[in-house]
């Protein structure tokens, strides 16, 4: 029986940040890095669990502005729209932070457990957050991993209209339509290939409403991701060994977009999965954990 810690909080960064932990204190650390909006319970715990089995001491968190972590209501909601029309224009806009805040959070969340390094696993803008880890702080990378995520580009490819549309579009706040909706969202999110199963995707949805909502908090996150620019250039430089995971049925991140960050972080490692959506089925999950735990396990035999 793998260990589950219960929630705590630590101060990080200056903000009070929500995390919990899989596995053993005595084994190597792995940091798991949510998306957009979304609250650390999105790594399920059979997944984590699973990462932990392999000999890793697992630990998902919320990032600022999600879950039960520090809300900066303060900083007020940005007009996404216009931050994003200025960036795909070639322009700096402005926003409350930017993702390189949001990897000081995960840099702080490390020095609060006292871990000096640790294998660094991000899916979406998590992976957005990893890359800016490697470009700020190398230093506390043993491994990196980049799931269905992207360099922020402007000239990449974008997401389908219907994958825009559902990020797009505010969910209820009503908890049997902001279940519903849930249903909707993963529909287009997770592809053709793959069954969805809905029944989970309900109950993950009943546990995010009920720990708490802030669609505040995701505006100014969205507004981090495009006021952070590209990556390219920075991540040419990057030494720590890298993998990059991404499904070639992609709709809000394209394949594009992940082969890209494959290209500009020299000697990085490019895993296709065929029919993965923007999300990790659980077919996915042998792939996605095994290559994980192999990319992790050369890096200490190494």
């Amino acid at each position: 029986m793998i260990n589950h810690s219960e929630e705590a909080f630590v101060q990080a960064n200056g903000i009070q940040l929500c995390y919990d932990t899989f596995g053993s204190k005595n084994d190597p650390p792995m940091l798991l890095i949510m998306g957009l909006g979304v609250q650390m319970v999105a790594w399920p715990d059979e997944f984590c669990a699973q990462l932990a089995q392999k000999g890793f001491w697992v630990i998902r968190f919320d990032n600022r502005d999600v879950g039960k972590s520090t809300s900066l209501d303060e900083a007020g909601i940005p007009n996404v729209m216009e931050v994003m029309m200025a960036a795909m224009q070639g322009q700096t806009p402005s926003a409350p932070y930017l993702l390189k805040d949001m990897a000081q959070d995960a840099v702080g969340l490390l020095d609060a457990l006292g871990i000096e390094k640790a294998h660094v696993v991000g899916a979406s803008m998590g992976g957005m957050i990893v890359q800016e880890l490697l470009i700020h702080s190398p230093e506390r990378i043993s491994t990196a991993t980049s799931i269905m995520s992207t360099t922020g580009d402007p000239s990449l490819p974008q997401a389908t209209p219907e994958a825009l549309n559902v990020l797009m579009t505010p969910a209820p706040m009503q908890r049997d339509k902001y279940l519903d909706n849930s249903l909707t969202v993963w529909q287009v999110l997770n592809g053709d290939v793959f069954p969805l199963r809905e029944t989970a995707v309900r109950e993950h949805a009943a546990l995010a409403f009920d720990r708490g909502l802030n669609p505040a908090g995701t505006a100014r996150q969205m507004a981090a991701i495009f006021a952070s620019g590209s990556r390219r250039e920075p991540l040419k430089q990057v030494q720590v060994p890298t993998l990059v995971i991404h499904g070639d049925a992609d709709p809000l991140v394209p394949l594009a977009a992940g082969e890209d960050t494959a290209v500009h972080i020299p000697n990085a490692e490019l895993l296709i999965i065929e029919g993965m959506g923007h999300g990790l089925p659980l077919e996915t999950w042998p792939q996605v954990v095994g290559a994980i735990v192999n990319h992790a396990h050369l890096r200490i035999a190494g």
